[in-house]
């Protein structure tokens, strides 16, 4: 009774399924007839519903993760042949981006300096990508001046991360006090809390600890009431945050 009574329920499921997807109605006359719901039920799961699966956006993410936990480098490497074979800019960008994220700066800053050249001298991305790559490797100074450079060059651009580099670059060269103006006009607009935290974070290390406590405050106000995707993409932001809140 019990296996009869699952039976006509997980059919009852697929021939929802059927209708609400739009399949080929030929499936429900298939599903119903019971000397055919259990091998109709299986090719529907094979035929219909797996390969769907397969083709998700999530199970493409997953199956990305998957490969890159076994073969970390396997993108690094295919870039790297294709920059070397076309020898094209943006085949050079896509090796330079991979590098960094591989923490080979070295490497990156000469790949983004072959790809700055006639048409592309001052491509935004590349320019970029050059001062990510020299604040990587501790240049800070070089990725400022790169940074003064793409700013000069393309001065429609309005980059966040651009700005917050730069931020951080004067931070990191010890120019406190500008690196305070550029953190205190990128934060309120950044997409994110890290410009908030960083600004709160040496406003405390210049011993201005309620201004940091404040700013600290408002952003946890505001992550509050915010979407519960952004309190989990932030969360690592957040929670330094709630430690400089409390004055830790």
């Amino acid at each position: 009774m019990a296996y009869l009574i699952i039976s006509i329920l997980l059919q009852v499921a697929f021939i929802v399924h059927v209708i609400k997807t739009g399949r080929n109605f030929l499936w429900i006359w298939v599903l119903v007839l019971p000397v055919l719901a259990v091998p109709g039920m299986l090719a529907y799961l094979a035929i219909e519903v797996i390969p769907e699966l397969l083709r998700s956006r999530t199970a493409r993410r997953t199956a990305r993760g998957v490969k890159k936990a076994l073969d970390p480098q396997a993108d690094l490497r295919r870039f790297e042949s294709e920059a070397r074979v076309t020898g094209n800019v943006a085949n050079r960008q896509r090796y330079a981006d991979e590098l960094v994220r591989h923490g080979r700066y070295d490497e990156a800053v000469e790949v983004y300096r072959q790809a700055l050249t006639g048409l592309y001298e001052h491509d935004p991305n590349l320019m970029l990508g050059l001062a990510r790559a020299q604040f990587g490797k501790g240049e800070a100074a070089a990725a400022r001046a790169t940074l003064e450079a793409l700013f000069q060059a393309n001065p429609d651009m309005r980059s966040p991360e651009a700005r917050l580099l730069y931020a951080r670059a004067l931070e990191s060269e010890g120019a406190a006090e500008r690196a305070l103006q550029e953190y205190r006009s990128l934060a309120p607009a950044f997409p994110g809390a890290e410009a908030s935290v960083r600004y709160a974070q040496l406003l405390k290390a210049q011993g201005r600890e309620a201004e940091a406590v404040s700013i600290a405050r408002d952003l946890l106000e505001q992550a509050r009431i915010a979407p519960a995707h952004y309190r989990r993409a932030q969360r690592s932001w957040l929670d330094t945050a709630e430690r400089l809140a409390a004055g830790r």
